[in-house]
């Protein structure tokens, strides 16, 4: 076998190869999206909670380690927890979840930038999952893609 024949046969094999990964359908792609980053977050939000009450011990670390510029470590405990424990179910369900991957990639965003700006491999994985979602939506196996199926449906024809 010459050379050229083998370059041949190992070309066939990678587009080959290249047309097979191009079939793993968005849905599948967003939906591992959704759970990993969405879970990511609501394990976060759930160390700054006890109960329904954000914890004195979450204060004090954005008083005393986060310290977000413009808001008081009050508000942006409160704030943090809010956003962690409610965006995640969002994305879960796939309801609104360009919108919830918009308001946690500011999140993101805030952490790498005022936070903890060293740990930015990790928050460019976050990063990456949420651009899938807000650039190219939930995916079939979600609220919205119901909803959204349901509204074309529901459309009055055009004559």
């Amino acid at each position: 076998m010459t050379m050229s024949a083998t370059m041949r046969g190992a070309g066939a094999i990678i587009a080959g190869t290249v047309t097979y990964l191009d079939r793993i359908p968005h849905t599948v792609i967003a939906l591992v999206a959704r759970f990993a980053v969405g879970l990511v977050f609501l394990n976060s939000g759930l160390t700054k909670v006890d109960g329904f009450h954000v914890t004195d011990a979450a204060i004090f670390l954005f008083q005393e380690e986060y310290k977000v510029p413009l808001l008081g470590p009050w508000l942006a405990a409160h704030l943090a927890a809010v956003t962690e424990l409610t965006m995640p179910f969002l994305l879960f369900a796939g309801l609104a979840a360009r919108f919830a991957g918009l308001a946690l990639l500011a999140m993101t965003a805030v952490i790498e930038i005022f936070v903890y700006p060293e740990a930015y491999v990790t928050h460019g994985l976050w990063v990456v999952a949420l651009l899938v979602i807000v650039s190219r939506g939930a995916g079939k196996l979600s609220l919205d893609h119901l909803i959204a199926t349901w509204w074309q449906a529901n459309q009055p024809r055009k004559r």
